[in-house]
Formats: structure tokens, C-alpha cells, sequence
């Protein structure tokens, strides 16, 4: 049995999701749905950019079998390393689906008050709670989802839980959503193995429908909302593992900004529009992040940003709101911020711009945990001075286990920073870019997704801010014996007068200047201290 939905059920569903913003969509506006009308509109808010550092909580259903990144899709690739996790630890995927792990999410040990305070005390000034991923499990009070945790898993509003604390914590609150993806990452749970004693069994997704709920957590929901529906179903009788992997690669294994192919496409796209408003209307969050190349869907994509732009307006009297989308072209990127996943700049940015990270996986890896393979405090903070030297803000993700707990080396990580944070903050914060980024010979490849081909930073590279007068200079690695700073030497200062030198906590510092350089030598590092920041305060300097 083929797993499609009856085409007058989605026509039904999509006219009763419609009724309720349908108003919205055509009511006047403040900026119109067009790129040239947010370019137009649209200047980066002071709080963003006097923020610099966030905190993310990439959590959700995905991190109960804690084994990282994208368990959903590649459980269902067979020969793919979760893929053989799943087979031995939960049974086939025609029956142990990824349905199951909802029920078995309860989130059980999730304390969001103590996790806010460590994320507040280790410098955080924005929190972002993840919404949904291409799972397709909303992680908020949907109206227009049943497939969410409210009603299922937890069975907690978690979205709106966040963004109370966050906003008693004094952190702005931003959002993510990754559910554009969903309709084509959800394909290989139509699949089947191409090999071996399970050969030509279709996996859950394919046969699953509302009546097989009697009796489960799901009862009375349709399963094929969750898994999006058949739009790219492997046929019948590919043979081997590498035939199935090609043919995912040429269809849905591709990154898709465009709607699902076929008759049901308008009726996803119509829903997808409806969960990012109601998602906006309910928490009015101050930052919205899609996991998108610019905007998904097309015009019905401007729309939302239309909508959310146009609200702030309501609710500030102006856009005071951050929205951010990858690959961007100089038009998009006046019009929303431009995230850079797990990349670099290469040069101080005209406009303010968003590295996102993570320490880990952005999943939760209990083996990652258990190699001591996170990123260190040491590195985030290379990263954010390196990055808002260049008029950037970073975004970390510190993975959650499923039941809501961090384990002791993220503990350990998000105290190193506090500490850092403690000295060096009024440096970073509310800060702008000098008039170089800084100096020094590691050269960080430019694009996203390129973090594995940086080399290390060393304490010959040197990054400089700017704030309330002073101009703050980091040394991303702590030096030995004396360092030379070029871009602070006399003829690179062209006149102006260094008359002080002093580390971030007021010690003084014996410097001497010449035509080349900026000569100094720091005190030896402390135990666990690391990137240590000066003041350089003088004439001309600014």
C-alpha cells in the first residue's frame, strides 16, 4: 500500500489551517513581502550587535538515542553507521521506527532555570531554543501540528518554557526552524534495504497510518504528517547499498529551498507558513533562525519574514528583530542577517553577521562525551574574539542529552568561559570593529561548514575591538616573552599616541613603542587562563 495521502484530506486540512491567519496575509503592511522592500526597511538592531554571544539549545527528539547528528534520516540509510547502531540497539527499521523515540522522550532531568544560569554566567546575552528540526517534531504549543511536544514525548511547551526564563534572565530569546527541509529529508523512511536477509522491506514510514496509532502515544494522529508524505519513494528493486545511496543522492540527498514536487506541495508549503506564525505570534521572539539558503518556498517564504518584520513593528514601534539565513547575496544581506554555519570571515563585514557552532555534534553524542571530543573553551573563545573583530556574533550550541541533562565536561566548558567572561566581557560586549580586524599568520578559510580546514591559532595572531573609547587588543593563544604588535606600530598609527597599556582586570603593562610596532610582554598565564585581552588607550587611537 502506497503511502499517500488521499489528496480531498489535504485539501480539507489545508482550508481549515488557512482560516486563521488568512487575515494576516492580506492586511496592509509595513515592509511588503520582497527583497528590495527589507534591504529598504531593514538596520541591524544595537542589541544584537552589542550582544556578540549566544547560547542555543539544538534539543530535541533526536538526542534520546544520543548518537549525534541527523539519527532521523540515516537510521534509514542502510550500511550508514547509525543505520547499524539502530539495527543492533533498537531492531529493523520497518518496525523500530523513529516514531518510537518520541514515546520514549520524557526530558525527565531538563532543568531550564539552572541551564540558563550557567548559560547567563558563562557570558551568554541571547538564548535560542530550537523549535523544530527536519524531523518535523515541533517542540512548541502548535496550533497548526499535532505532531508536537505538548501533546507528545515530554509532553512540555518547551519553546515557551525557554523563553520565559531566558527573558527573566535578562537574555534576549530567538527561535530556530529547520522544518523546511523536512518534506525531503524524511524520504529515506520510505525506503528499504537493498541487501541482505531484509532485502526489498519497505521501512515504517511507507505503511504507517492513522489506524496502527490504536493503543500507542500517537493514537489518533496520522503518522504520515510526521514523516511528511511519499515525495521522492525509492521504486521497487534497487540493488545494493550503493544504487540506494545514488539514488538518494540525486533526489532528496540534495540541500532543497523548493516545494515538495507534485499536487500536495501548496498544502506543505501553506502549513509550513502557518507553524512559523503562529511560532512568532506566541513567543514574539527577538531573533528567528532558518536553517535555510536565504529564505525557503519562494514567495510564499517572504511572506513569513513579511509577517515577522511586520510585527515587531507592532509590538516595538519599529523592526528591533533579528532574522538570519545562510548563503545570502549583497541584496539579502541587507535585508537579514547572514549566518556563516560552522565557518569564517575573512575580513571586517560591512554588515553585522552570525557564525553558528557547536561544541560537539549538534545532536547529542554520548561517544563524543566519552573521547573528551569537544571543542574547548580555550577554542569557542578564539573563535568569538576572531569573529567580532570582524562585526560578527557567535551562536554555540551546547548539546543536551534526551533527557534534558549536560554532562560534566560541558559543565566544565560553560565555567571556563564564565570565567573568561568575567575578566574579558566589557572587551567583547557593545563593542565594534577597529579599523583592521587584527594581524598575524593564521588566515581562517572564508564559507561555512569549513572549520575542519582551520589551523590552529597561535599567539602571533592578534584581534582588536573597539568600545567606550578604549581600544582592545586579544592575543588568541597566551604569548612568551615579548610580543610585537605591527598594526600598532608608529607608522601603522600614522601619528597616533599610545599612552597606556593594561590586561582587561587593570593590571599595567610596560610596553614601548616604535616606528614597527607595539612592543609588550603579558605576565604568565594564571592556571586554566587563556586569550588573554589588553587596553590600549592613548591619542588618535580611535
Amino acid at each position: 500500500m502506497i503511502g499517500i495521502l488521499s489528496r480531498r484530506s489535504l485539501l480539507k486540512g489545508a482550508a481549515a489551517l488557512g482560516g486563521a491567519l488568512t487575515p494576516a496575509l492580506g492586511s496592509a503592511r509595513t515592509v511588503k513581502p520582497d527583497w528590495q522592500a527589507f534591504a529598504d526597511a531593514y538596520q541591524t538592531p544595537d542589541w544584537f550587535r552589542d550582544a556578540k554571544f549566544g547560547i542555543w539549545s539544538h534539543w530535541g527528539v533526536q538526542c534520546v538515542p544520543e548518537f549525534g547528528d541527523w539519527y532521523g534520516r540515516q537510521m534509514y540509510i542502510q550500511g550508514n553507521r547509525v543505520y547499524e547502531h539502530h539495527l543492533r540497539t533498537y531492531g529493523h527499521p520497518s518496525k523500530a521506527g523513529f516514531i518510537d523515540f518520541i514515546g520514549r522522550w520524557k526530558a525527565e532531568a531538563w532543568d531550564p532555570e539552572g541551564l540558563m544560569a550557567l548559560y547567563r554566567k558563562a557570558g551568554a546575552r541571547y538564548f535560542m531554543s530550537m523549535a523544530n528540526h527536519h524531523d518535523n517534531l515541533d517542540n512548541y504549543d502548535s496550533a497548526h501540528h499535532a505532531w508536537n511536544t505538548v501533546r507528545l514525548g515530554p509532553k512540555r511547551d518547551i519553546v515557551g518554557t525557554w523563553e520565559k526564563i531566558a527573558r527573566e534572565a535578562g537574555l534576549r530569546f530567538g527561535v530556530s526552524n529547520h522544518s523546511g527541509h523536512a518534506w525531503h529529508w524524511w524520504q529515506t523512511a520510505y525506503g528499504y534495504d537493498a541487501e541482505g536477509p531484509m532485502k526489498g522491506v519497505r521501512y515504517d514510514a511507507y505503511g504507517l497510518r492513522e489506524e496502527h496509532g490504536r493503543g500507542t502515544f500517537w493514537e489518533g494522529l496520522d503518522p504520515q504528517q510526521l514523516y511528511t508524505g511519499p515525495f521522492f519513494v525509492p521504486p521497487d528493486g534497487i540493488d545494493g547499498i550503493a544504487a540506494m545511496d545514488a539514488w538518494h543522492e540525486t533526489r532528496d540527498g540534495q540541500w532543497l529551498e523548493t516545494p515538495p514536487p507534485g499536487p500536495r506541495g501548496p498544502a506543505y508549503v501553506r502549513k509550513w507558513q502557518l507553524r512559523q506564525m503562529d511560532l512568532v505570534e506566541k513567543y514574539r521572539p527577538d531573533l528567528v533562525y532558518f536553517d535555510n539558503y536565504a529564505i525557503p518556498f519562494g514567495a510564499d517564504g517572504l511572506e513569513t519574514v513579511a509577517h515577522y518584520y511586520n510585527k515587531s513593528v507592532e509590538w516595538h514601534g519599529a523592526i528591533d528583530v533579528v532574522l538570519t539565513a545562510k548563503r545570502l547575496t549583497p541584496l539579502q544581506r541587507r535585508g537579514i542577517v547572514e549566518d556563516v554555519e560552522r565557518g569564517f570571515m575573512s575580513d571586517i563585514q560591512e554588515r553585522p553577521w552570525q557564525t553558528c557552532t557547536c561544541i560537539g555534534n549538534w545532536h547529542y553524542d554520548r561517544g563524543l562525551y566519552e573521547r573528551h571530543g569537544y571543542k574547548s573553551a580555550k577554542s569557542v573563545v578564539q573563535r568569538l574574539c576572531d569573529i567580532v573583530s570582524k562585526n560578527g556574533n557567535l551562536l554555540l550550541s551546547i548539546p543536551q542529552r534526551g533527557d534534558g541533562s549536560i554532562d560534566a565536561d560541558e559543565e566544565a566548558i560553560l565555567a571556563d568561559l564564565a570565567r573568561w567572561f568575567a575578566v574579558n566581557g566589557r572587551a567583547i560586549y557593545a563593542t565594534r570593529p577597529w579599523r583592521r580586524f587584527g594581524e598575524g599568520p593564521t588566515k581562517p578559510p572564508e564559507g561555512m561548514q569549513n572549520e575542519g580546514e582551520a589551523k590552529p591559532f597561535v599567539a602571533q595572531d592578534v584581534r582588536f575591538t573597539v568600545g567606550k573609547g578604549v581600544l582592545n587588543a586579544f592575543f588568541l593563544d597566551w604569548p612568551e616573552g615579548e610580543s610585537a604588535v605591527a598594526s600598532l606600530g608608529g607608522r601603522a598609527l600614522d601619528g597616533a599616541v599610545i599612552e597606556r597599556v593594561e590586561m582587561q582586570d587593570g593590571r599595567p603593562i610596560l610596553f614601548r613603542q616604535d616606528g614597527e610596532a607595539l612592543c609588550l610582554k603579558l605576565s604568565p598565564p594564571a592556571d586554566g587562563a587563556f586569550v588573554p585581552g589588553v587596553r590600549i588607550m592613548g591619542r588618535g587611537l580611535i
